[in-house]
């Protein structure tokens, strides 16, 4: 590269970080602390409903839930603008797998449609059977549209996304890392980190895992063997992924389209991609599909169901690299009497991140927080349970890059029965963690301190 080139291309990276450096995180000040009514607007596959009949079904669900958590339900919505969707069958996924496995068979029995949205989809074992499966389905008849993030992707062959498109699926390299291909607004900072597939309009997989190897195998999750006495080589990645069937299936399969269509890719092939969709469950969900320069409603919801807290905050997070308001928000809700605890990494795919995170460890142990790393398995799982009844699920680590830069997707289930469920995963998790204790972390190497400060100078990006 000559010198002109070089000064081109420092001067345009130089840009593009006082450009991104612009970017903020909401003010938590900001946000709502007094419900503006007594109960959550709740919509249904026929629109949504009126205020007698929306707290009349809420009465039924929530029979024995305390007014703290229609409180909440309204809160998040005043803070993010998304109503509750009712009438939803969710079900847990642990690790790969399971999820993996359900996946596929609800890709075979595909009909008419498979959306498929992931940030990687690698050219291996799990990656070849998933593809195989795709292409056998379009020869079927079945469309089939794959998004997949060029950067998440970087190490797939393009031989690979080839053959699926010469067997007719239609493939859309997200935000390509060239400009050059780039169809619509171009941005490499900005990538899509959702992890989605939607089947026929009426089932949907949401959650942290990607379509790879690293899902070849189960974790210690719910497993007999201690991590001493297992072979490290043969564990798989921690995860969590929900499967969804109802009316909520049709705001995931409108962020999928949405997503499409903002790319420029032009339209997708015509098909019945919102079909009727009748009740199948009890449960209440909200879908947060999140953007860039969009308003943050991941964040908000978090920070909301954090401040709003009684009895606990259990957190799971692979890459945890908080912002000062989640620090003072977890520190706030230890001070008053709550319960938190925070299961992350002991082991991470990205050491870069993990020494990042670690820096907070002082100020939340010093405040209160328990903090327990994941031993023996990779630590990929993005959730959280509040007080038994407030559940998270999705694709968003706990750090700016995701709540400023990413396109991600989370869905919060509000329903008792399913945050029992959840606080029991939890549970089980502890049971593979071991706990940081603030005498233990005060006497660490000074090694691993000039790594967290190293790291910590990078948080932004990372």
């Amino acid at each position: 590269m000559n010198k002109n080139r070089l000064h081109t291309w420092l001067a345009a990276l130089l840009l593009l970080c006082t450009v991104a450096a612009c970017r903020t995180l909401p003010d938590a000040g900001t946000l709502p602390d007094t419900p503006a009514k007594a109960n959550p607007t709740v919509a249904t596959a026929r629109g949504t409903l009126p205020k007698a009949q929306a707290a009349q079904l809420l009465a039924r669900r929530w029979a024995n839930a305390t007014p703290d958590l229609k409180g909440l339900a309204v809160l998040e919505e005043q803070a993010t603008g998304i109503p509750l969707i009712a009438g939803n069958r969710v079900q847990l996924l642990f690790d790969g797998p399971a999820t993996m496995r359900e996946m596929m068979a609800a890709a075979r029995a595909a009909t008419h449609s498979i959306n498929l949205e992931t940030y990687i989809f690698d050219q291996d074992p799990i990656g070849l059977q998933f593809a195989e499966l795709l292409m056998e389905k379009r020869r079927q008849g079945v469309i089939v549209n794959v998004m997949y993030d060029s950067v998440g992707t970087i190490g797939t062959p393009d031989a690979f996304f080839g053959r699926m498109r010469e067997a007719g699926i239609n493939m859309l390299a997200f935000n390509p890392v060239n400009p050059a291909k780039a169809k619509g607004n171009w941005s490499v900072n900005n990538r899509d980190h959702r992890k989605l597939m939607v089947v026929d309009g009426s089932v949907a997989f949401t959650g942290g895992i990607n379509i790879s190897s690293d899902y070849a195998n189960s974790s210690l999750f719910r497993s007999r063997s201690k991590p001493d006495n297992v072979d490290k080589d043969k564990v798989g990645w921690r995860d969590t992924h929900v499967k969804i069937e109802g009316p909520a299936v049709a705001a995931l399969q409108w962020s999928f389209v949405n997503n499409w269509v903002r790319q420029e890719a032009g339209e997708l092939p015509p098909g019945d991609y919102f079909p009727r969709l009748a009740p199948v469950g009890d449960k209440f969900v909200r879908v947060l599909a999140t953007e860039p320069d969009g308003h943050s409603e991941i964040y908000k919801s978090l920070l909301v169901a954090i401040n709003e807290a009684k009895k606990s905050v259990h957190i799971t997070s692979a890459y945890f690299v908080p912002d000062p308001q989640i620090v003072d928000a977890l520190v706030a809700a230890a001070k008053r009497g709550v319960d938190v605890k925070l299961v992350l990494p002991g082991v991470s795919d990205h050491g870069l991140v993990m020494h990042a995170g670690r820096a907070f460890y002082e100020p939340l142990l010093a405040g209160g927080v328990r903090i327990f790393q994941l031993q023996v398995a990779v630590l990929h799982a993005k959730t959280a349970v509040i007080d038994e009844a407030w559940s998270t699920i999705g694709s968003a680590n706990i750090d700016r890059r995701s709540f400023i830069h990413n396109y991600e997707l989370n869905v919060v289930v509000i329903d008792p029965a399913f945050g029992r469920d959840m606080e029991a995963a939890f549970i089980e998790d502890l049971r593979d963690s071991k706990e940081v204790t603030r005498e233990a972390w005060r006497s660490r190497p000074w090694s691993d301190r000039v790594k967290e400060w190293m790291a910590r100078l990078t948080e932004y990006w990372i």
